[in-house]
């Protein structure tokens, strides 16, 4: 009986342990980012999907090489009525068409072309890929620690409300003061829900630049806000973006593109001769009144077409406009390149100096200032009042902080972006 006691005993300390492992087992799923990056360019839909094109360009320019085709053509001739004995006859003739005026080649230098143009679109493509998974990765992080404010504070206004329950039976404060600090962390409460609601909706959006197709969600991801100012000149930012801005090197690819359309629009106003070689067999013809003996006969020809069709210049003359407006959309985007740097680098500077703000002791102050208020409210120094209040105040300066963080953070992302740069690390 008392084996059967210490046994009884063990069972909760055994339950225990296996708890323990389990857990240990099931460890925690924390996204980093280099991991989220990875999967975004391996696995994003969208980005697959664009892939295609370069997929598709590769085999127009397989296409451009073909040959036009060579034609045969055979016919058999004989006459209706066989007591005329007129005999029969056979031809058969190879045809092709030999087009002139270098047209196969200026179908290949389209498609090589616009194959060029359409890898620098999903290098552009990616690049904005990139910086919009960062920019989500960033809004991630920036709610995880709004939920994390929000936990913060509702566990301490629930310890105090707690602790005024106490005093409250003990006669130290009114009833009132109580109820209010109670009241204000079921409030909480429900931020704290909210909170965690717009961590999920984000989690899910992170899922989505990553296609995963499981809607698992990570339990967290890794990283934190942070601040690292980094130095740019604004002239040597401009001069990067130039060289690196893979939309600009498609806008040159784009002019290509049209140069050589302008090329094969000339090119298809050169004439194709048409090539012929045949042969043909005549049977004998025994009619009495035009007999003919049976022979074999050898044919070749060259067509020339009329080109009345040239005196049309439409082809010619969108060609002749589509190099123009290419030429202009070149510079258009090198001007907006211009734009959007100069106002990501602005943007960029006046997010530092607001982080700057706070860097000197501003959210210190704010928190030095919320414990004073709880240390006096403890001691009944302090009304009930001027504690929410400084807690709001608190909570404010935090939220407010954490806001900064992440604005400052993807103004850096921004200015990257604009620039053709990647230096993101989390």
């Amino acid at each position: 009986m008392i084996i059967s006691m210490k046994i009884f005993k063990l069972i909760p300390l055994f339950s225990f342990l296996c708890i323990a492992v389990n857990g240990y087992a099931q460890e925690k799923q924390v996204l980093t980012f280099n991991e989220y990056l990875n999967n975004v360019k391996n696995s994003n839909i969208s980005y697959l999907a664009e892939k295609y094109n370069v997929d598709i360009a590769n085999a127009n320019v397989k296409a451009a090489k073909v040959f036009p085709d060579p034609e045969l053509s055979v016919s058999y001739a004989n006459n209706q009525n066989w007591n005329r004995q007129m005999g029969y006859g056979v031809d058969a003739e190879l045809s092709y068409t030999l087009e002139l005026g270098s047209k196969r080649k200026a179908r290949i230098q389209v498609a090589q072309s616009e194959k060029e143009m359409m890898g620098a679109l999903l290098e552009d493509y990616f690049r904005n890929l990139r910086a919009n998974a960062t920019i989500a990765y960033l809004t991630a992080l920036k709610q995880k620690k709004l939920y994390e404010i929000q936990k913060s504070s509702y566990k301490q206004m629930l310890g105090l409300a707690h602790a005024d329950s106490l005093r409250f039976r003990a006669g130290s404060i009114m009833e009132v003061d109580a109820r209010q600090s109670k009241l204000e962390a079921a409030t909480m409460l429900n931020d704290v829900y909210a909170s965690e609601g717009d961590l999920q909706d984000v989690l899910v959006q992170l899922q989505l630049l990553q296609g995963s197709k499981n809607m698992e969600l990570p339990d967290s991801i890794a990283g934190e806000l942070f601040y690292s100012k980094q130095e740019y000149n604004l002239s040597d930012l401009i001069t990067t973006a130039q060289n690196n801005r893979a939309d600009l090197q498609a806008a040159l690819k784009s002019k290509e593109v049209s140069q050589n359309n302008l090329r094969l629009a000339k090119a298809n106003r050169a004439i194709d001769l048409g090539l012929s070689i045949g042969g043909g067999y005549s049977s004998e013809v025994r009619n009495e009144i035009a007999p003919a003996p049976a022979f074999k006969g050898i044919t070749a020809g060259v067509s020339i077409p009329l080109k009345f069709s040239n005196i049309n210049k439409g082809a010619l003359r969108a060609a002749q406009l589509a190099t123009q407006q290419s030429e202009t959309q070149y510079e258009a985007i090198e001007l907006q390149i211009g734009s959007e740097v100069t106002q990501a680098y602005n943007k960029y500077k006046t997010t530092c100096r607001q982080v700057e703000q706070f860097n000197t002791g501003l959210l210190n102050e704010a928190e030095t200032i919320f414990k004073k208020k709880v240390y006096s409210y403890e001691r009944g120094e302090t009304s009930i009042l001027e504690l929410l209040n400084a807690q709001r105040t608190y909570n404010d300066v935090q939220v407010n902080y954490s806001e900064t963080l992440y604005n400052c953070a993807s103004a850096l992302v921004e200015l990257e972006r604009a620039c053709g740069i990647w230096n993101v690390e989390m």
